[in-house]
């Protein structure tokens, strides 16, 4: 297993649109507990600022990273490009995390541990030891229904379809044909993890409690939802079937 708590060798990929609340918070909080790790900032053109803020966080730290893009495309989108980037710089892990401290930093070294011995490692809120904190009734009930449908209609193992902190080894990255993901809303994290499975991967859920954000403004809707289910149907009909 990978003995690497400072998070060598490590990039913490963190997509930001209107999060100027919650940047200047995660950044510290991140490298706290993984003091050699590196973070990227991937930010859509935010109009609060959050990108001019980022870059001030650069400048103070050679361990910030920042990722300007034009406009904002989706969450896939902006993970994709941070992925090019990352290997780009021959960074050995990749992360994704939120921005918001939905994804507790305390579980950073443990996914990087996992990842000695795994390709991929999946935050997961449903298997045992996961779940979620300070949901209301009826987000939970969307969130189980729509990872249920995805998985009955993909048919794979993986508990958590449509979690969005997950972990990969660099050449688990690469094997992913990454150019050719079709997705770009929050149906590009099923899809990543759909891909992962049918390539072989070696992919393992690690349970944490997701928490709800505490400052800023969900960027999940109805129409981001639906979007995620239409693509599932378009995966299980793909090649990758």
């Amino acid at each position: 297993m990978n003995d690497n708590p400072t998070g060598e060798g490590a990039l913490i990929c963190i997509p930001t649109y209107n999060e100027r609340e919650n940047v200047e918070k995660i950044v510290p909080a991140v490298l706290d507990v993984l003091p050699s790790a590196s973070v990227l900032i991937i930010d859509d053109n935010s109009p609060d600022g959050t990108g001019a803020l980022a870059d001030a966080l650069a400048n103070e730290d050679d361990r910030v990273h920042v990722l300007h893009r034009e406009m904002k495309e989706g969450l896939g989108k902006a993970y994709l490009a941070g992925f090019a980037w990352a290997l780009e710089k021959n960074y050995r892990f990749v992360i994704e995390f939120d921005a918001d401290f939905s994804h507790n930093p305390d579980y950073l070294p443990r996914m990087i541990r996992l990842l000695g011995t795994n390709d991929m490692v999946i935050g997961s809120r449903r298997v045992p030891g996961g779940g979620t904190e300070n949901w209301g009734v009826g987000r939970r009930f969307v969130s189980f229904a729509g990872s249920l449908y995805a998985r009955a209609i993909l048919g794979v193992g993986v508990k958590d379809l449509t979690g969005g902190f997950n972990g990969f080894r660099r050449k688990a990255l690469q094997s992913l044909q990454l150019d050719s993901i079709g997705a770009s809303g929050y149906g590009f994290q099923i899809e990543i993890k759909y891909r992962a499975v049918k390539s072989g991967l070696k992919v393992m859920e690690m349970p944490i409690i997701f928490r709800d954000r505490e400052e800023g403004v969900s960027k999940m809707s109805t129409g981001i939802f639906a979007e995620a289910m239409v693509q599932v149907i378009k995966l299980r009909f793909s090649k990758l079937s």
